[in-house]
């Protein structure tokens, strides 16, 4: 079987996240078995080790934030590589709203 490759992988994975808002049952098969997921929208299979999970992030009380991967060497990041990884900074940040996401 032939694997995927990075941007494969990127495009077979924005397939499944389109059929998995739409159809109930199969997203229902992605949270289960993402690899029969992926088999249905291409025939190439993932490098051996590599496995995708997909969580169900749907509700008021569930909410998935990843974390990214480690820095392999932070400290020799600029001030704007920091930014960008910590998702730059909120220009209007009073203490009423500074930090918050509005979620109640």
């Amino acid at each position: 079987m032939a694997y995927m490759n990075e941007q494969e992988l990127n495009t077979a994975t924005r397939e499944v996240l389109k059929r998995a808002v739409i159809d109930p049952n199969f997203r229902q098969l992605a949270l289960r078995d993402s690899k029969a997921a992926f088999a249905k929208v291409t025939d190439k299979g993932f490098p051996g080790g590599f496995n995708i999970q997909f969580v169900d992030n749907y509700g008021k009380s569930n909410k998935t934030i990843v974390i990214p991967d480690p820095v392999a060497h932070p400290e020799q990041l600029t001030e704007e590589e920091l930014e960008q990884v910590a998702g730059g900074v909120l220009s209007d940040c009073s203490a009423s709203n500074c930090g918050t996401t509005g979620i109640v």
